[in-house]
């Protein structure tokens, strides 16, 4: 999916949530100090209170998260029944936690008994507070506005489109905004009809912007739905029978009433997911970049010795997420006038043509390419040369660990490509490590399938090792 505003807006509550027990405590310490009367021995001043309270804000977020408040079913419920329980039990937790904490710390989280009873009052009110008024911010920028909004299609015979279509419209807190239904006319309102599509591909065809979720509502066509699913980059919400409610693969979750089952392409559909993800391509690669600088400096002048006509950096554009083009850096490898042409047309310049075949049917690779240095050999040997990729990394181009950047022309050789782009590229990869140029094309793009859609922080963390092993040991390097 190309966006998740649900995953913006849990950022928000946490935001809000954080604010709420900072009041909190900061209310509580000076309604113990300036309104209760009986003598008080504690020191610090209202500031260094809150300012020791902001510091232990992840162990709120923590309790939140534990008690399900960041959950989308839970923060818009329509009975805020089950919220109000979890916020109250929140709020107990949250104080004894902290009392734990001091104690097991040797020091003295709340000065008094009065001042943890109060603090706990008014972390519930307060939060209870924020959350609602967060929630008339998101339903006004929804209904008003249209900011958030996903667009979505329907298609199915089935009263379950009815039913899907009624909910999503009488309930614009859900974030929906339905753009096409596929289904026959007595699955559709009167008042829905102008948005009625004959197929999925008219619907996709007709959008002047592509939609962000699908929701199927019969058994028709399961495999061909999911696939323009991929191939659009949207969610896939298959709304089951009762008798597959018991033999689904995917997350079961409520559209109002109704049972739907999402069907993952990716770990990396959910927005949490891609914040992990995003931080870790920020931090390691912020690290091995800052590392990288002093080796990076030393090749490029070497390159520019070597060749001080010549540019010391190779840009070349790459196929990334959503079909997105990426301009890669790398330091060059080949000679100048071979940089920037495509294999066949290079061979075809310097007169041997006939070793294109060979080139392709090896995996694109040659034990003695003609058009590399012999300090390119080196650089690609060690993989020096893709050190400019860093910046790629934390530009967000492409991710530290990811399929392999696929060339526009490379395209007609994937087939169904379209599970290929619904990540970033990687500047590493399963591929890379499970044997790099010792694999065929096939077993590659296995690896890179496999990655896709079994991707875990576990697994980028894996492959990274593994990345170091075999740069260190030149496995798989030509």
């Amino acid at each position: 999916m190309k966006r998740d505003p649900g995953f913006i807006f849990r950022i928000i509550l946490m935001l809000g949530d954080a604010f709420a027990v900072v009041a909190a405590f900061g209310l509580a310490y000076w309604v113990r100090i300036y309104i209760d009367s009986r003598p008080f021995y504690f020191e610090a001043s209202t500031l260094d209170f809150i300012i020791s309270t902001i510091v232990l804000i992840p162990f709120w977020w923590i309790c939140l998260a534990l008690l399900g408040l960041y959950r989308r079913y839970i923060y818009l419920s329509q009975s805020k029944t089950s919220e109000t329980y979890r916020l109250f039990a929140a709020s107990i937790l949250g104080v004894m936690t902290l009392i734990s904490y001091g104690f097991f710390l040797g020091r003295t989280i709340f000065p008094s008994r009065s001042v943890a009873i109060l603090t706990a009052t008014f972390c519930f009110i307060l939060l209870k507070l924020t959350r609602a008024i967060l929630r008339r911010l998101r339903l006004a920028l929804l209904i008003r506005k249209k900011m958030g909004l996903q667009r979505a299609i329907i298609i199915g015979n089935s009263k379950n489109t009815t039913r899907i279509l009624d909910y999503l419209t009488s309930h614009p807190e859900e974030g929906y905004r339905i753009v096409s239904i596929v289904a026959g006319k007595k699955y559709i309102p009167k008042s829905f009809r102008k948005l009625q599509n004959s197929s999925l591909k008219e619907a996709f065809h007709h959008l002047r912007i592509p939609a962000d979720v699908i929701f199927h509502t019969d058994a028709y066509q399961p495999d061909y739905v999911y696939s323009e699913s991929i191939r659009h980059h949207a969610l896939y919400y298959h709304i089951p029978t009762e008798s597959a409610l018991t033999t689904h693969t995917g997350a079961l979750t409520l559209i109002g009433d109704t049972p739907a089952i999402l069907v993952k392409v990716t770990p990396l559909n959910t927005g949490s997911a891609r914040f992990a993800k995003r931080a870790g391509d920020l931090i390691i690669g912020g690290i091995l970049f800052i590392l990288a600088l002093i080796p990076m400096l030393i090749i490029w002048l070497i390159l520019k010795i070597s060749s001080p006509r010549a540019p010391a950096f190779y840009s070349s554009y790459r196929l990334s997420r959503y079909n997105r083009k990426v301009k890669i850096y790398k330091f060059r490898s080949m000679k100048p006038e071979f940089s920037g042409l495509t294999p066949e047309e290079a061979f075809k310049k310097m007169g041997k043509g006939s070793i294109i075949e060979k080139y392709r049917a090896n995996g694109d690779y040659l034990d003695d390419d003609p058009r590399v240095t012999k300090l390119g050999g080196f650089l690609r040997r060690t993989s020096l040369d893709e050190l400019p990729q860093l910046w790629n990394v934390l530009k967000g181009d492409i991710s530290l660990v990811g399929p392999r950047a696929l060339v526009p022309g490379e395209l007609r050789n994937y087939g169904d490509r379209s599970l290929l782009l619904s990540v970033k590229s990687g500047l590493t990869g399963l591929a890379q490590v499970s044997g790099r140029r010792d694999l065929s094309f096939e077993e590659r793009r296995t690896l890179d399938l496999y990655y896709i859609q079994n991707w875990s922080i576990r697994l980028d963390t894996e492959i990274i090792l593994r990345t170091v092993a075999a740069v260190l040991t030149h496995r798989g390097a030509k």
